[in-house]
C-alpha cells in the first residue's frame, strides 16, 4: 500500500488541465503572457507534447497540459476550459496579457464583490479571469 503524499506546502493542491492543437505554442503563450512557469515537459515519440507542466507563481496551483489526444480516457477538447487564477496585481498582468496577444473579453474592472479583475482568451479559446480575490 502507498502512503499518501501529505507536504502541501511544497507541491500545488490545484492542477487545472487542457490539451491544445498546438501544445509547445500554448506553453509559451502561458509563460509569457501569464508568467506561469514551465517545471517539467515531456514528448512522445512525434515529437508532440505529451506532458507538461506550468506553476502559478503566486500560489499553490499549476497547470498540466499536452497536444490533443483524441480517444485517451482522459482527453479535452481544445479551446473548452476556463479558469479564475488569484493574482497580487491584476492590471499589471491585464497589460502584460494583453501586450502578449491575449484576446480581452472583459477589461479590468471592479465586481459587485470587491474584487479587481479581468478576463481574457487565450490562442486556442480558452477563458482566463484574474482577479485579487482570493475566496471566503
Amino acid at each position: 500500500m502507498s502512503t499518501p503524499h501529505t507536504d502541501t506546502t511544497v507541491r500545488p493542491r490545484l492542477w487545472g488541465t487542457l490539451q491544445a492543437h498546438d501544445a509547445a505554442a500554448l506553453i509559451d503563450f502561458y509563460t509569457g503572457a501569464f508568467g506561469f512557469t514551465a517545471t517539467a515537459r515531456h514528448h512522445d515519440a512525434d515529437g508532440r507534447v505529451a506532458h507538461a507542466e506550468l506553476l502559478w507563481p503566486q500560489g499553490a496551483g499549476g497547470i498540466m497540459l499536452g497536444d490533443h489526444a483524441p480517444g485517451r480516457a482522459w482527453s479535452r477538447e481544445p479551446g473548452t476550459a476556463g479558469f479564475y487564477v488569484v493574482t497580487a496585481d491584476p492590471d499589471a498582468l491585464h497589460a502584460r496579457a494583453a501586450d502578449h496577444g491575449a484576446q480581452v473579453v472583459s477589461p479590468p474592472h471592479t465586481t459587485d464583490h470587491g474584487s479587481r479583475e479581468f478576463t481574457v482568451r487565450d490562442p486556442e479559446g480558452n477563458l482566463w479571469a484574474f482577479g485579487d480575490y482570493p475566496g471566503a
